[in-house]
């Protein structure tokens, strides 16, 4: 950089800033600034042509009372005018204002193009780089539009200097970031990639940065710079620190190098190529051994640079997982971290841990260390460092330890933070299910857990124990006998009554012969925890009392007066008053054979996934291991019988819905019984759940596509109706980016409760398609709408549709709809218009067979020209006039806009009157498959033709 002389210093400015600082208060530091812009203004209106040292003064200025937080509307011209000064300094300041004032928006903005074009074509290193610097700063849309086409050409220049080369790289990755699809590598993605063999270290460390972004992006074009990567990894990680001296940081070499080509590495699988993937072990193994050597530095910089690669390297050797032995030396090494005395390298051993657990090579080294981990757990002081030695015993737990895992876990949890307490009821939950090989381990595991953490235990943890109770016949009557006594403790968390009042209803029986858990005795014991309860458990304990009436007729008597106070059959909450009253309404009449058909012990729940895992995955916070990665690689687990989403209430409710008709009438039509005879589940699915919702509970529903193809031509209008619910549409698209609208209305009077609406994209469709949904409000009163917005990205080319479900309750009843929401590829079409000469020109371009589809098939209805242009329109592509030799016929050009790619499509529709009508679609960029849904109206035994020709340029 040039030196600055003397004269630059620019004192006028040095006073204004020493003046602003012996202001005593806010309005005089006003009043001195309002006074110099009065006074620059001033200079700026005059006659006189001010040099260019006076306007570099007063725009510097005007930047720092800026950057004091003051309003600047002018000089913006002056600024533009320093960009045309040889002077360095002007120069510089110049863009300087125009980095930090100066609106992507503004008028000025091609002048400053103009300014920037003509630098970066002076051949001038300092202001060629003073220009590229401005670009980055600015990063807009127009300044990709100008420059994205010119810095590539700078960059792999052979004549361009280093310095250049290093502002090129960081500029164009700038653009790229705010601008992808205006940075078209092309032509130059090879020369970019061999950048990395460049002599000058500073051009490789900047040019790396922008390779590794492309690659994630575009992985299979820079796939070639794995070979050159590791070959350049390889020279650093074998030289001495005297070999790079000016880039040796700490005795390190080129740590920040070697750290960017490590995590470039990460974006490939193990390289193919033997020598290469030899070359690559090598280094690696270099990196560990290096890592065992004494410090040559007692400097902590020269620890972190140290660790900075190792870390990297090991993160590397994760996610190959192809190398045993590497796997292991990993495993060691982080190992030895988990007792440093530095905090953040305990955090990070912890977490690259936990991912090496999930690897079928180095799950048993990472066991070795438990008991390290289990201190970890107790003596940490951080809250991070802790909650991570708690994902680590979770990754590690298998049959072998579990019992000794969960045991460290349920201790801990007495004292553990607020902040991670849900969280780790929820392993241990699962853990102890997952390895259960004593199902009386088991019942008292989970009824520990509810004991020391009951208000951080979801209604999802209670539900899966009684799910397995129910279906294991062999431990009932220990769970009967563990509950009745976990309920004679004088404080009783609220979910142990639940889980006590529904398992001695169904099983009482199993404990009544000993006089100490007598009928009487369990129904009092119940009955003192009543007032204590909330109205959802309550209307539970209303339930085993008619249980206890069926299983126990000598306590009909004393449970039917319960019933019949005024405090239950008056009751201000409907559910209860209904439940009391049609308890004693069903004891009094009814037979004994009537009421034990109708009260008779609850069938074992068929199978389904956890949702105490679904809920573990959304607590899960940003950077934390994946639960799914570790369930996905855990080898060995325990198989517990299954059950399905389904309430605690069921028989109960059955009775209450026999004997009077609920206002949740299967007005849907898509309830059904539950299967009886259920699948047993694969020996990898190993979580299966109870139910995710208490109450009487919907199986999945049918997709429903009724409304589907009417949207394929347009994007308002009403997409699914019945008795209970209207769902509205409104969507809007531009290039490969739409918006939908979705509203959803209550036309009954009676509130929607628990209303969730979940969108899935099915198989493939998820590669192809981005949907992002914002969450709706959970209760949509009676005639009441609510909205949700879903953001919609077109990844690729298409033919599924998304998934829309609704789940919500009405009068109790859970109600499951899934739709086919009405994102069709030809949302993102962009019309376009063309000439005769140049439609049939691309046409005729197109005789590979594979790049055309036919399809002829006749119409319903008489053809109408106003209904078939409106069809055509709404198809989202243009209509061409005066293109196609036969009036008759009608022709249509558009492109398929995705984030990959633009696919250009030639369309004809070729009515005969007598015959058939033909309609005809062509690609000219990239061969996919497209449906296309047409509804047209032709005379009765006219036919239309869908031609749909799809090619390659």
């Amino acid at each position: 950089m040039p030196a600055v002389s003397k004269g630059d210093g620019m004192r006028g400015l040095a006073v204004f800033i020493s003046d602003i600082r012996n202001c005593k208060s806010k309005e005089a530091e006003i009043k001195r600034i309002n006074k110099e812009l009065a006074n620059i203004r001033s200079k700026f209106k005059g006659d006189k042509a001010l040099d260019g040292y006076s306007k570099k003064k007063y725009v510097c200025k005007l930047l720092f009372i800026f950057l004091l937080g003051h309003d600047i509307d002018f000089g913006h011209m002056e600024a533009v005018n320093l960009l045309s000064s040889n002077k360095y300094t002007e120069k510089q300041i110049g863009y300087l204002f125009i980095s930090v004032l100066v609106n992507s928006n503004s008028e000025l903005i091609r002048l400053i193009n103009n300014a920037i074009k003509n630098d970066l074509s002076s051949r001038n290193p300092t202001f060629m780089c003073l220009a590229l610097h401005c670009i980055a700063n600015v990063g807009s849309r127009e300044m990709a539009e100008a420059f994205a086409s010119e810095i590539p050409r700078i960059l792999v220049a052979g004549d361009t200097m280093d310095s250049v080369k290093q502002s090129a790289a960081l500029c164009l990755l700038r653009l790229y970031k705010t601008s992808p699809d205006l940075v078209l590598m092309g032509e130059w993605t090879s020369r970019v990639v061999h950048l990395l063999n460049d002599q000058h270290m500073g051009v490789v460390t900047a040019a790396i940065s922008l390779i590794t972004c492309l690659s994630q992006k575009n992985p299979d074009e820079f796939k070639t710079c794995v070979s050159l990567a590791v070959s350049r990894l390889s020279r650093i990680v074998s030289s001495a620190s005297t070999d790079l001296q000016d880039y040796t940081y700490y005795f390190v070499p080129a740590p920040w190098l070697s750290c960017k080509l490590l995590r470039l590495l990460q974006c490939y699988p193990p390289p193919e190529d033997g020598a290469v993937k030899g070359r690559l072990v090598e280094c690696l193994e270099t990196i560990l051994n290096k890592a065992q050597e004494p410090p040559k530095s007692k400097k902590v910089q020269h620890s972190n640079a140290k660790n900075a690669i190792l870390f990297e390297a090991i993160s590397l050797i994760i996610h190959y997982d192809s190398e045993p032995n590497l796997l292991v030396r990993a495993c060691n090494q982080l190992g030895q971290f988990l007792q440093h005395r530095e905090t953040n390298l305990r955090y990070l051993a912890l977490e690259s841990m936990c991912t090496l657990a999930s690897s079928e090579f180095s799950h048993e080294a990472v066991k070795t260390h438990i008991e390290t981990v289990i201190n970890a757990l107790k003596t940490e002081r951080d809250v991070s460092v802790r909650q991570r030695a708690a994902d680590l015993l979770y990754a590690m737990c298998d049959r072998s330890n579990a019992k000794q895992i969960v045991a460290e876990m349920l201790s801990y949890l007495e004292t553990a933070d607020y902040s991670i307490r849900e969280e780790m009821v929820l392993k241990v939950a699962i853990l102890a299910e997952k390895y259960a090989v004593d199902y009386s381990w088991y019942v008292d595991t989970i009824l520990n857990l509810i004991r020391i953490a009951g208000d951080y235990v979801s209604e999802e943890v209670w539900y899966r124990v009684i799910q397995i109770v129910i279906n294991r016949d062999d431990v009932q009557g220990y769970a009967a006998k563990t509950v009745f006594e976990a309920l004679q403790a004088p404080a009783c968390h609220e979910n142990m009554v639940k889980v006590g009042g529904y398992i001695l209803g169904e099983f009482g029986n199993l404990i009544a012969g000993d006089p100490r858990s007598s009928p009487l005795v369990q129904f009092n014991l119940l009955h003192s925890k009543f007032h204590l309860c909330s109205v959802p458990t309550r209307a539970l304990l209303l339930s085993a009392y008619i249980k206890f009436i069926n299983l126990f007729p000598e306590t009909k008597a004393t449970i039917q007066e319960v019933l019949r106070c005024d405090s239950q059959i008056r009751n201000s909450d409907v559910e209860l008053q209904q439940r009391a009253v049609e308890y004693l309404k069903l004891s009094s009449i009814a037979s004994t054979d009537v009421l034990a058909t109708v009260l008779e012990e609850m069938p074992p729940f068929p199978e389904r996934e956890s949702s105490i895992l679904a809920k573990l995955k959304k607590k899960k916070g940003p950077g934390a291991v994946s639960v799914t990665e570790l369930e996905d690689n855990k080898r060995e687990g325990g198989e517990l019988n299954g059950g399905a989403d389904r309430g605690p209430d069921t028989a109960a409710m059955a009775a209450s819905n026999a004997s009077t008709p609920s206002p949740s009438a299967d007005l849907l039509g898509i309830r059904s019984a539950a299967p009886v005879g259920a699948a047993p589940a694969s020996a990898g699915s190993l979580l299966v759940d109870v139910f995710s919702e208490a109450g009487p509970a919907a199986p999945s529903a049918a997709v429903n596509d009724d409304g589907f193809l009417r949207f394929v031509c347009k994007n308002n209008g009403v997409l699914f109706e019945n008795q209970l619910l209207q769902i509205g549409i409104k969507s809007e698209y531009r290039q490969n980016l739409g918006r939908m609208y979705l509203f959803y209305g209550n036309k009954t009077s009676v509130q929607f409760a628990s209303f969730t609406t979940t969108v899935n994209c099915p198989g493939e469709l998820q590669s192809q398609l981005n949907v992002q949904t914002k969450p709706v409000e959970p209760l949509v009163e009676g005639g009441a709408q609510i909205q949700q917005v879903l953001n919609i990205e077109c990844l690729t080319d298409f033919s599924d549709a998304p998934l829309l479900n609704i789940k919500f309750r009405y009068g109790g009843a859970l109600q499951n709809l899934t739709l086919k929401l009405p994102v069709t590829i030809n949302k993102f079409f962009q019309p376009t218009e063309m000439t005769s000469h140049d439609f049939f020109q691309r046409w005729k371009q197109l005789s590979q067979p594979q790049q055309e589809a036919q399809k002829i098939f006749k119409a319903n209805h008489s053809m109408d020209t106003e209904v078939l242009k409106a069809k055509l329109l709404g198809l989202g592509t243009a209509l061409l006039d005066n293109v196609d030799p036969n009036p008759e016929n009608y022709v249509c050009a558009g492109v398929i806009q995705t984030k990959g790619q633009q696919v250009g499509c030639l369309l004809r529709l070729e009515p005969n009157a007598q015959a058939q009508v033909e309609l005809s679609s062509a690609s000219i960029y990239h061969h996919f498959k497209l449906n296309i849904w047409f509804n047209t109206v032709s005379e009765p035994g006219t036919a239309l033709s869908l031609h749909l020709e799809v090619g390659m340029s």
